[in-house]
């Protein structure tokens, strides 16, 4: 491949297959409904995918995570509202220790929403969308690029933690084209093994909580607990060689930037003036990284396309108040962010002169 004009959502399909992948089960939904259609062509082409257009979302969720069990390497693609609809499914996988990779194209909201325009919505949800405890590992790319990279990524760290790995997006970067050369992009891949489905002596596929030798162990609340913390363990490990994250832009400014996705794009031209922390897995959170650099800067901004879902979970972190810069009902803008920043006093001077002329 030379360099050629990349969809984000283009960038993700063909990052399924560098990784390796055999599967995919989709049902359309904008703005993530190119990934289906190009895995679609792409099987008809190539075999070796095989390729389901499901009757929704819930039958997606579970034909990748059976067809993982069957030893494939499998993903499906969806936004928000079929997000929702596959949480069971996402919960399962984590209980019973399926790789697989799920991708989650966001938009602002549901159905009767504004399913054209981008939000980032759904990060609590990445975390905390189905029942029980679980360790969720999510990334979060901001190039088309780094569509293609990360989804390598998600795939091998799905396969390394035994559990679904989620890669968002939104409708801004997954429709954005970029010129990219993706044979320079070198991301090993970690391959499927017969090691990677073993769970001790016996497997029930149901989910049934059992002892070693395969006798439920539904009652046992110490056996629980082994098995959730062994499993919990496991996956920080795993999630441990995917710390990804950027800090860059002004280092000396008494003021932190944080965003993520599209956000780091469009917050581009704060670069003079502040400092970014940009978190690429997001979950789990990067806690000591944020942590050593948060400590350098007397203020911090997260900007980010929901009511501050990732602003809550910095606070947690860091045990401080931070300012919020919500971009909501799609406007995902430059104007926007300076909109933000003046309503809570911090638009840089220079900006604001922009911003206030004819041209800016």
């Amino acid at each position: 491949m030379t360099k050629r004009l990349v969809q984000g959502n283009e960038a993700v399909l063909l990052g399924a297959v560098r990784a390796g992948a055999t599967y995919f089960a989709g049902y359309p939904i904008s703005p993530s409904s190119e990934i289906l259609m190009q895995a679609s062509a792409y099987a008809a082409a190539h075999p070796e995918l095989r390729f389901l257009q499901a009757e929704d979302e819930i039958a997606s969720a579970n034909a990748i995570i059976g067809a993982s069990l069957a030893g494939a390497k499998s993903f499906t693609a969806t936004s928000g509202p079929g997000f929702s609809l596959m949480q069971e499914a996402i919960g399962y996988a984590h209980k019973v220790g399926v790789p697989c990779v799920f991708v989650d194209v966001q938009r602002v909201g549901p159905g009767t929403g504004m399913p054209t325009m981008p939000g980032q919505g759904d990060i609590l949800q990445t975390r905390y969308g189905s029942s029980g405890d679980y360790t969720s590992i999510v990334f979060y790319p901001s190039t088309v690029g780094e569509c293609f990279e990360y989804t390598i990524h998600a795939f091998n760290a799905a396969e390394e933690s035994r559990s679904p790995v989620i890669l968002l997006s939104d409708a801004f970067l997954g429709h954005l084209n970029e010129v990219v050369d993706l044979d320079t992009i070198e991301v090993p891949v970690v391959p499927r093994t017969l090691e990677r489905l073993a769970s001790g002596s016996t497997r029930l596929f149901s989910g049934v909580l059992t002892y070693e030798d395969g006798e439920p162990a539904t009652a046992d609340a110490d056996e629980f607990i082994r098995q959730f913390e062994a499993a919990r363990l496991a996956r920080e490990e795993a999630a441990r060689r995917y710390a990804f994250y950027e800090y860059g832009w002004n280092k000396e400014a008494d003021t932190l930037v944080i965003c993520f996705g599209i956000t780091r794009r469009i917050s581009a031209p704060l670069a003079p003036y502040f400092a970014l922390f940009r978190p690429i897995r997001i979950w789990p959170v990067l806690q000591d990284e944020l942590r050593e650099v948060a400590g350098r800067y007397r203020q911090i901004i997260v900007i980010e396309g929901s009511e501050g879902q990732y602003a809550s979970v910095v606070e947690r972190v860091l045990y401080r108040d931070v300012q919020r810069v919500p971009l909501l009902g799609g406007r995902m803008s430059l104007e926007a962010v300076r909109e933000g920043l003046d309503r809570i006093g911090l638009l840089p001077a220079e900006l604001a002169a922009q911003s206030a002329s004819p041209v800016g």
